[in-house]
């Protein structure tokens, strides 16, 4: 007996769709609005998605490539997006002391650090004989960045503790830098120019895959002692990279991170800290706070490509009601009862806007595919989404379809067989 309700309730299901299929295809026009409606909010709700997951994907790699266990120190985080006028009010880091070189020596010694890197960033002109690029990203780093950032040294050396000491002029370039100035020749040894200072190209580094160092995107480091006398920077925003020695657990190094700059500090046991300890779960959550904002308005704009949709679903299955009128009657004399017009009317309205689901996902689909082919993105479509999109597309038919089906249900057969 269940197996005949089954088989009953699937042919119904089945002859709902084909029914809603053949409306889209004898009433185009009317069928479009449902169609586009739902295909738009579709389509933003697939390729934001899309792209948030990629770029989450990204900043996760970018924290793993640095290891696991790194972490920083900066002079002020706050998570999430900080809008400042300018005041005092709304620019807490002015009140924060700046990040320094000692402060970094200071971490290096203790007992459950490894090792640090400080880290300053500018960009400038960079030029090699004929060749020259306009912006480059320049980092002034200590000795110790390849085995603190990650990456891999290519061809030739990192610079030396001697030559950092010394603030030699002595630079290690990425591949970018190296097919930009140097295509078919071996870039160690040769003197570039940064800022019009020549610099010697010691080494060759290729950086850690991430969301910023994909694309065309030239670097270079060289001692931050040198980088203070030459680089045109934004100065007090020095960060400090943290690896903890294999034995110590990130907390311990913090404990001890902290310990220590607040007694350098000489901040009291009731004042808080005057800087920001970085991890890879602060940042992740301060990127889960941003793109939060991104789901609303994500949400909001496919609600009103539903909404469209929903519409379109009211007006082609009110005229299809009156269209088909005297079927109704005629199926209502043969013994169908109000359940079963519902059902077929409301199975024609969610096969309407799934039409439109799926166009949307194809859409969705193409700009994901774009962003992940043309950009450092690798946005890619995750599964919640898609069924996110197709019961939200079945609810709306549902829900919209449920006026005209109701409508259609009502109508007295005998009235029914009579309309022209």
């Amino acid at each position: 007996m269940k197996r005949a309700r089954s088989v009953t309730l699937l042919s119904r299901m089945v002859e709902g769709a084909g029914i809603a299929l053949d409306s889209l295809r004898s009433n185009k026009v009317r069928a479009a609005l449902t169609i586009l409606g739902v295909a738009i909010g579709v389509t933003v709700v697939i390729a934001m998605a899309s792209a948030i997951t990629g770029i989450n994907r990204s900043i996760t790699g970018i924290l793993e490539s640095a290891g696991p266990k790194t972490f920083y120190v900066v002079r002020y985080f706050s998570g999430g997006l900080q809008i400042s006028d300018g005041s005092d009010e709304l620019s807490p880091w002015r009140k924060m002391p700046e990040i320094s070189v000692e402060e970094a020596e200071l971490i290096r010694n203790l007992p459950a650090v490894q090792d640090v890197n400080v880290g300053e960033y500018a960009e400038g002109p960079v030029s090699y004989e004929g060749t020259n690029l306009s912006s480059v990203r320049i980092a002034g780093f200590s000795w110790t960045w390849p085995q603190v950032n990650g990456g891999d040294i290519l061809a030739g050396r990192n610079f030396t503790a001697i030559e950092y000491a010394a603030g030699a002029r002595v630079a290690v370039i990425n591949d970018k830098v190296a097919e930009s100035l140097f295509p078919g020749l071996d870039p160690i040894g040769k003197r570039i120019k940064i800022y019009g200072l020549p610099f010697e190209v010691v080494g060759m580094h290729a950086e850690a895959a991430s969301l910023f160092s994909e694309a065309d995107d030239p670097r270079l480091a060289i001692p931050h002692t040198i980088f203070l006398k030459v680089a045109e920077f934004r100065e007090g925003w020095m960060e400090i990279a943290v690896v903890p020695t294999e034995s110590a657990t990130i907390a311990e190094a913090q404990d001890q991170v902290t310990a220590a700059l607040r007694s350098r500090r000489g901040l009291r046991p009731v004042e808080e800290n005057n800087f920001s300890l970085l991890t890879s779960d602060r940042v992740l959550e301060a990127f889960n706070k941003i793109t939060a904002g991104f789901f609303v308005a994500m949400i909001a704009l496919s609600s009103v490509g539903l909404m469209v949709g929903g519409v379109g679903v009211v007006a082609i299955m009110m005229i299809s009601v009156t269209e088909r009128t005297r079927e109704i009657g005629v199926r209502k004399a043969l013994g169908a009862t109000r359940g079963e017009i519902m059902f077929q009317f409301l199975v024609e309205a969610a096969t309407l806007t799934l039409v439109g689901c799926l166009a949307g996902m194809a859409l969705g689909a193409g700009v994901a595919w774009g962003v992940r082919s043309f950009t450092p993105v690798p946005a890619s479509v995750p599964i919640i989404s898609v069924v996110a999109a197709v019961v939200a597309s079945i609810l709306t038919g549902v829900l919209f379809g449920l006026y005209p089906a109701n409508k259609a249900s009502k109508l007295d057969p005998v009235e029914a067989l009579r309309y022209e």
